[in-house]
């Protein structure tokens, strides 16, 4: 990615939520980079902080969780510090997020247009005439035939996969330079889920954007994704280019995701799955927190916390006790 421009850049990002029973470290010291034209997977269990991640980049964090430290750079302004006014002018704008419920991210009152014309009414100077045909282009854009027609819809009156491309055509009304996509074809069947995904890639290629994907199905990541970081429990523990994760993951936890996934590596005999349960966040283990469900534990995992190190230079883990390879036949 060195000859790509970088667009963002996550420092140190700590997010907590404050709660009666004490704080959940959602996000505990996570750093990244984005780079223009590249899709960033994030892939992890559910309560790993992923979808957390994800919010984080626009600062849409309500009470009782905040930003705690860390930077988040974009075009020289840290969005972690910026005041709601501020914030407005980059969400949606800058920066769209595309969520895993279609049904519930559109307005059941509204119709698709006056939905898609929202952000271009906030975020351009189109006359009333142009945002119609900018409505109809976004619309082509992703594949929804007879736009002027669906532009008279109600959400209700469209099936699960379109809402989604509205969804989608949405978050690019502005030409946003990123796109986070939040588990975008979750509610969606295993059809119209390959369309979604097939429709993402093409549009970052396109429009020459970043996408930020979080799912937990490391399989689409594998299809999808330049890069991957895998979380768990708020921490990244291991990054790097997707395809040498797949082939050549060094931890414990990303062996395990490859392994339990079929047809993702090759000539695997059969499927794993990963012992155990992802800990209470109020009650996280001491020293590393995965193990209490590592096969690869010794005596320091439990008394320290393994820092994010270099295996090459754009791949890094967090392990005192990498895997040395990949076991497909185990």
């Amino acid at each position: 990615m060195m000859d790509k421009k970088k667009i963002l850049e996550v420092k140190n990002l700590r997010t907590y939520f404050h709660t009666f029973k004490g704080i959940v470290k959602a996000v505990d010291d996570i750093s990244f980079d984005l780079y223009e034209g590249e899709i960033l997977g994030i892939v992890g269990e559910s309560g790993g902080g992923k979808s957390i991640t994800g919010f984080s980049m626009i600062n849409l964090i309500e009470e009782p969780g905040r930003i705690e430290s860390g930077e988040i750079l974009f075009e020289g302004r840290d969005i972690a510090k910026l005041n709601q006014r501020q914030l407005n002018t980059i969400r949606g704008s800058k920066i769209s997020i595309v969520f895993q419920d279609p049904m519930t991210s559109l307005n059941p009152v509204y119709t698709i247009g006056r939905q898609l014309e929202e952000p271009l009414l906030l975020h351009t100077k189109l006359t009333k005439n142009e945002r119609y045909e900018k409505c109809i282009e976004l619309l082509n854009d992703v594949g929804i035939s007879n736009p002027e027609k669906r532009l008279k819809n109600y959400p209700y009156e469209l099936s699960g996969g379109m809402r989604q491309r509205v969804v989608i055509a949405i978050a690019l009304a502005s030409n946003p330079r990123i796109i986070i996509a939040d588990e975008p074809t979750t509610a969606l069947d295993v059809t119209i889920q390959a369309q979604i995904l097939k429709l993402l890639k093409k549009l970052v290629t396109e429009k020459n954007c970043a996408l930020i994907l979080i799912t937990h199905d490391l399989a689409v990541i594998a299809e999808m994704a330049d890069r991957v970081n895998v979380m768990y429990c708020g921490k990244i523990v291991e990054t790097g280019p997707v395809k040498e994760i797949i082939n050549s993951c060094s931890h414990p936890y990303t062996r395990g995701l490859v392994n339990s996934i079929p047809g993702i590596v090759e000539d695997k005999a059969k499927l794993h799955t990963i012992e155990g349960m992802v800990p209470n966040m109020f009650q996280l283990p001491k020293g590393c927190n995965f193990q209490p469900r590592c096969a690869y534990s010794q005596e320091i995992c439990i008394e320290q916390e393994p820092k994010l190190s270099e295996v090459n230079s754009m791949h890094s883990l967090a392990c005192f006790f990498p895997c040395k390879e990949v076991n497909n036949n185990e």
